[in-house]
């Protein structure tokens, strides 16, 4: 979803843009973005190179006559069966674009990281930032250490001599992408999910993340990381905002911290003995219930930058699925 956004963006503000695909697929679906924001007529802009960050050959013709490089691909899981996978694509897929980036002299690069690999919280602490320590005592799902391995070959990078700067999204809301990732909130309320947690989670909507990250590109400022956070919310009032602009039922069931961690049990019983796909990981289940707040001063200042609030990304995203 990040990808797609971005290079709308980019197109849209006259930038020449080449853009690495795996399979056909993925540009069907930033096509189909296109034609969703009515800019069809942009998408032939896009120079296309089929490459996969973990097949170094591939990346060669990528990097040619290539000034800037966002680095958007990442694997996103909560499955502990997919811990290999996450490394392999998110920690040595990053090493590669940080290597041909210093190979070619790419003039800068920025990482899309996640809050995911931002520090823990010390007992006297209460709000997150980007100067906070990861714990490595502290659990930790696998997507987040692949994702802080990733960070550290990012600053592997900028000691080397490339210009860096990683950016920490929140949750990401937008259009377009609703069998996947946090699409899955709305595709689920519309229809029917039943339950709703209390959780305190990062929100952010795309189109500011992809602006953030172009402002940054284009700025002085390297070796620097942000965290871009709209707003700190409860679970339910997202939830319940979505379905009311969905105009769908309301989850009314709490799943409470001790149902979820019956349910997490049994969804590991159920993948362990009958092979099926995990669900709900122990991190998941816990993340669900827990209250998270993190900053988002460090990015408001270095930019003057003023966030959309997720009640109006959420309404954007229905109008615009609705069309």
């Amino acid at each position: 979803m990040v990808g797609a956004h971005l290079l709308l963006h980019l197109v849209d503000n006259e930038d020449s843009v080449r853009a690495i695909y795996r399979e056909a697929a993925t540009i069907k679906k930033t096509k189909d973005l296109f034609e969703l924001y009515q800019k069809e007529n942009l998408f032939s802009k896009i120079h296309w190179v089929q490459a996969d960050i973990i097949d170094v050959p591939s990346l060669e013709i990528a990097f040619q006559n290539v000034e800037y490089v966002y680095h958007c691909a990442a694997v996103i899981s909560y499955d502990p069966k997919d811990e290999s996978l996450l490394r392999k694509v998110n920690i040595e897929g990053t090493a590669n674009i940080v290597n041909f980036c210093l190979e070619y002299n790419i003039k800068k690069l920025c990482h899309v990281s996640s809050i995911a690999a931002l520090g823990d919280l010390a007992s006297h602490e209460k709000e997150i930032t980007e100067a906070t320590e990861w714990n490595p005592e502290v659990l930790h799902s696998d997507y987040a250490i692949s994702k802080y391995g990733a960070e550290m070959e990012i600053w592997r990078g900028q000691q080397e001599g490339l210009n860096v700067v990683v950016v920490n999204p929140g949750i990401i809301l937008g259009p377009g992408f609703w069998g996947q990732g946090s699409g899955v909130f709305f595709s689920s309320i519309q229809k029917g999910f039943p339950f709703y947690t209390k959780g305190i989670k990062a929100y952010v909507g795309v189109t500011d993340v992809v602006k953030i990250m172009t402002r940054l590109l284009q700025s002085p400022i390297v070796g620097e990381r942000f965290t871009i956070v709209a707003e700190n919310l409860p679970f339910d009032k997202v939830i319940f905002e979505i379905a009311d602009n969905l105009k769908a039922k309301k989850p009314k069931l709490e799943a409470k911290p001790w149902m979820l961690a019956i349910a997490w049990r049994l969804d590991w019983f159920f993948a362990t003995f009958f092979r099926t796909k995990r669900k709900l990981s122990k991190y998941t289940a816990t993340s669900l219930t827990t209250a998270t707040f993190i900053s988002n001063t460090k990015i408001k200042n270095a930019l003057n930058f003023e966030f959309q609030s997720i009640d109006a990304v959420i309404k954007r995203i229905v109008i615009l699925q609705e069309k």
